[in-house]
């Protein structure tokens, strides 16, 4: 590769921060700050600067490790494959092809996203695919396809934030989860706009706000409905905007005004001065937002508590109008891309529905099979995990670490451990990975080209900046490799490029229509938003030149579509062009304190770590930041507990029980407990997370579930005191 700098972006979040990298030794890169790209503007956070060095064979898989004896050890990669593809043919000559699963990653790029699911249904023809960005913004996107017609993280560029009057964030603690991206809320307080944050904790990204709105886990739902209320009851709604742009407002009214203050300040915790203020906030300036992130969303009632929000917001006339509007803020780095090109179980590339014949006629013409053959949707990702070793015999697992990240923790490690046969690829030996019959070392971001999507709806194009080590594959590699010896021996192929070509034509006339979006836009422009149709002329061919050099000055495009950085401003995509109001009620959590739980554990991020850790906490400089996990608690409770800073504390829950540290501070509620989530081990607190599902979108309820309290015995073997 060269030795110049190559402009690419972070592998971490869905910000996908701009970056330089430059080769330096031992087959690693250096990165530098890239300021041409408008999302970050070179900044960078711990884990983008320190990205690199998940590069080293230091902390990397270097081979294909097989299982032998009970043991992994090296492989040739012949082997490796011939005994993935082995078992493959087996389980479905055994059990049926449904009896194979494949579980994907919102961290894959499209076009291995891609190529995952149309492995999955013309390969192994089985219908068990899905991927773990469910558990990001599934809930946040249902809402938004009922209301919009149409769901993408941001339906405005991140630029359009300071420029807005007030923002409602719910559920973000953007400081540590998109560090950079605090910088536009800054912008937006120094312009005389006003942040309002929604979390039960005083987070970083609280302590910015103007106004901190502090709800009991799991009662957002009730807190957007108490601000409707009021929004009705002060005259405060755009009838003429509800009345030109909006269906179902009358049903939803009325189960707003069943939320009354008081009512609300009971279930929430949230007293109704606050409530008013927050009202008064949003409602005066000419525009504002509401954005959305995991704490609303990761409910078993989180499609309905966001499409409680975006009631507000149309309410108000706060959808698709400049500087207005609602939004999520998608987590993964690729987890918008990654559910539309179809690794998600009820979709194919565009966004396009699984169970539409025209949608399967489409793709399955792309793919060059009869439509019949494509199987129809599958279960989702815990439905998935929670059917292994019944059901599903055999996983193929790829960019995702489920041991650590999955509800219910415990339970699913269990169930990948009853599998007939596990195969993963991963960068590095995750909890998932050192369980597997099966390791794939594969290449990692600076070592291969390949586009992702931001959570603007950002088409982006990470390019190569190093050559891989010998003896690692790409997953694009390994699918080709594996669907040759399973009898399909075209229409896997293994350049990047070719790939995304197949994906315009796939996805064009969808939902997400990439069609009009090519390797060489995507350099020139720093990234195109879908959707973006097919020219309506053609772009010149400057003849045998790589699409990622640079075309002739003297030819220009003619008739290219521009991209849609802004959604809905003229229309929405329903079939009438109106946004529809959803009506939703209050309920409670699946599951409420008690006696014998009587607090609330809800869970997140530190921002020296990424998602289950696996690559993270491989960073010494970050391991140093955050070494491992805790448990937050109000001095309250710690007094109750009788536990003091730094003293090892059990949470346990009806699926199981986690031990760590105790942090005590007056930021969190006196009923709740924080645990995060990176860490393996004792200290896991996904053994504890409830794997209750929204009805909708699947979502697990990782947000809220009841726990109680019980000491550690000291070193001495005396318990500090008994549980609350």
């Amino acid at each position: 590769m060269q030795n110049s700098a190559t402009p690419t972006h972070c592998p971490y979040c869905a910000l996908q921060c701009g970056m330089n990298l430059t080769p330096a030794p031992e087959g690693t890169v250096e990165v530098s700050e890239r300021a041409d790209f408008p999302v970050n503007r070179g900044a960078l956070c711990g884990k983008g600067r320190t990205a690199p060095a998940v590069l080293s064979s230091r902390v990397r898989l270097t081979s294909p490790l097989v299982r032998s004896e009970g043991t992994l050890v090296p492989a040739s990669w012949e082997e490796a494959l011939d005994r993935i593809a082995e078992n493959v043919v087996r389980t479905r000559t055994e059990h049926g092809p449904d009896a194979c699963g494949v579980f994907g990653g919102g961290g894959l790029t499209n076009e291995k996203a891609y190529t995952l699911g149309k492995f999955a249904r013309v390969v192994l023809g089985t219908s068990q695919i899905d991927y773990n960005g469910r558990f990001c913004m599934s809930s946040a996107a249902a809402a938004g396809i009922k209301a919009f017609g149409l769901d993408r993280g941001l339906p405005f560029p991140l630029e359009d934030i300071p420029k807005t009057g007030c923002v409602i964030l719910v559920g973000s603690n953007l400081a540590e989860t998109m560090p950079p991206s605090l910088r536009f809320f800054h912008e937006l307080r120094e312009n005389g706009g006003t942040l309002i944050v929604v979390d039960p904790r005083r987070t970083k990204t609280a302590e910015q706000a103007d106004l901190h709105l502090a709800p009991r886990p799991g009662t957002d739902l009730a807190l957007a409905l108490g601000l409707l209320h009021l929004v009705v009851a002060e005259g405060r709604t755009d009838e003429e905007y509800i009345r030109e742009r909006t269906t179902g407002w009358e049903d939803a009214r009325a189960e707003a005004l069943a939320h009354w203050p008081e009512y609300v300040e009971r279930i929430t915790g949230v007293a109704v001065p606050e409530l008013r203020e927050a009202v008064r906030m949003f409602c005066e300036p000419e525009n504002a937002m509401v954005l959305t992130a995991r704490g609303p969303e990761q409910q078993s009632k989180g499609t309905d508590t966001v499409g409680a929000w975006i009631n507000l917001c149309l309410a108000t006339g706060r959808a698709g109008r400049p500087l207005s509007g609602y939004g999520c803020l998608t987590g993964q780095g690729n987890g918008q891309g990654g559910r539309e090109h179809g690794q998600k179980a009820d979709q194919l590339p565009g966004y396009r529905k699984l169970d539409d014949p025209a949608a399967r006629a489409h793709v399955a013409e792309v793919w060059g099979v009869d439509p019949d053959s494509l199987p129809g949707p599958g279960r989702s990702a815990y439905e998935l995990l929670d059917a292994l070793g019944t059901d599903i015999k055999s996983l193929l697992l790829m960019g995702s670490n489920p041991v650590v990240s999955a509800p219910r923790a415990a339970h699913v490690e269990e169930r990948l451990k009853s599998l007939d046969f596990l195969a993963v690829c991963d960068v590095v030996l995750s909890e998932t990975a050192a369980l597997a019959d099966v390791v794939l070392p594969v290449t990692q971001w600076a070592e291969e080209t390949g586009t992702t999507t931001n959570l603007e709806g950002r088409v982006l194009l990470r390019r190569q900046a190093i050559t891989p080590p010998e003896g690692i594959r790409s997953d694009l590699e390994v699918m080709h490799e594996l669907a040759g010896r399973l009898g399909v021996e075209k229409g896997f192929p293994t350049d990047p490029e070719e790939v995304f070509e197949e994906l315009r034509r796939a996805s064009a006339g969808g939902v997400a229509d990439y069609s009009g979006i090519t390797y060489r836009r995507l350099v020139e422009e720093n990234g195109v938003f879908w959707p973006c149709p097919a020219a309506t002329a053609e772009e010149p061919d400057d003849g045998e030149d790589s699409a990622l050099d640079a075309p002739p000055e003297d030819v220009e495009p003619l008739g290219v579509h521009p991209g849609t950085p802004r959604l809905f401003l003229d229309r929405f995509a329903t079939p009438d062009g109106r946004a529809r109001f959803v009506p939703v009620a209050h309920r409670a959590t699946a599951e409420e304190p008690d006696d014998a739980y009587p607090v609330l554990l809800t869970t997140g991020r530190v921002v020296a770590q990424y998602q289950s850790g696996a690559q993270t906490r491989r960073v010494d400089e970050l391991n140093a930041a955050a070494p491992g996990p805790f448990v937050e608690l109000h001095p309250r409770l710690a007094a109750r507990l009788g536990a003091a800073e730094g003293d090892p504390v059990a949470v346990v829950s009806r699926r199981g029980r986690a031990v760590a540290p105790a942090r005590i501070t007056t930021g969190i509620r006196p009923d709740t407990v924080f645990m995060p989530f990176h860490w393996a081990g004792e200290g896991r607190a996904n053994t504890l997370t409830n794997p209750a599902l929204d009805p909708t979108s699947r979502m697990p309820e990782f947000k809220s579930c009841a726990v109680r309290l019980e000491a550690v015995a000291t070193p001495g073997g005396v318990p500090s005191s008994p549980r609350p």
